[in-house]
């Protein structure tokens, strides 16, 4: 597993003047903690500490070089400001070698499904699972090939790809990844009707059974052979 390696500097306790200096000057206070002796406050270069961090994940572990020692942990939480986004403080979480640890790990779709080939929609309502594991064998990220997925079914994490010595502690039934067909679009056409009713006011039309005639027009000749009186 590949790792960053950033350099720290220890620090000793400032005051919340001397802190902003130090952030206006590229550096970040840190905190390390978590193995098992007193936590370690030291200081970070900013430049340094995004480009390792850069698409890291929280299971990332980076290599702490603290004048000459070094140490692994991983970035448990950071701080930022407000108002113009720079991280003003990072919590680094220690890992020792032998200690099981706890931590998400995110979960990457990989390959076109079936389904969506075929027309459905692919959805994926669970981006990461947690584990525990040996920091030597804690993944940046799990691997999930969805080529074979078809319309209307799904992945669970329980069909995640085993990895030796990871035990995962998400439950089994989340569904990880989905391929669901689009409800079709109903549209409705007025059906066609029989006879045409005609607008208010206007004349019915001709040939009508029981049509009265317009107002002064002249009556219809009688049927021939009718006798006139």
């Amino acid at each position: 597993m590949n790792q960053s390696v950033l350099s720290a500097v220890p620090r000793s306790t400032t005051t919340k003047g001397e802190l902003r200096s130090l952030r206006a000057a590229g550096r970040i206070p840190a905190v390390i903690y978590g193995g098992g002796q007193a936590a370690v406050h030291v200081l970070l270069d900013e430049k340094e500490f995004l480009k390792a961090t850069t698409g890291a994940s929280e299971s990332t572990i980076l290599a702490i070089d603290i004048a000459g020692k070094r140490t692994q942990a991983f970035v448990k939480e950071h701080q930022r400001d407000t108002l113009s986004g720079k991280i003003i403080h990072v919590d680094l979480l220690e890992v020792v070698k032998g200690r099981t640890i706890h931590a998400r790990v995110p979960l990457h779709l990989v390959g076109s499904a079936i389904g969506v080939r075929e027309g459905g929609i692919l959805e994926n309502p669970a981006h990461e699972v947690e584990v525990e594991c040996d920091p030597s064998v804690l993944p940046e990220k799990i691997e999930i090939d969805i080529s074979e997925l078809q319309a209307n079914h799904s992945i669970h994490v329980r069909d995640l790809p085993v990895l030796q010595g990871v035990k995962v502690l998400t439950s089994p039934d989340l569904v990880v990844a989905v391929v669901k067909f689009a409800k079709a679009e109903v549209v409705e056409t007025p059906a066609a009707t029989a006879e045409a009713v005609p607008a208010a006011g206007a004349a019915p039309a001709a040939g009508a059974a029981g049509a009265a005639p317009a107002p002064g027009a002249a009556a219809a000749p009688a049927a021939a052979g009718q006798e006139k009186k």
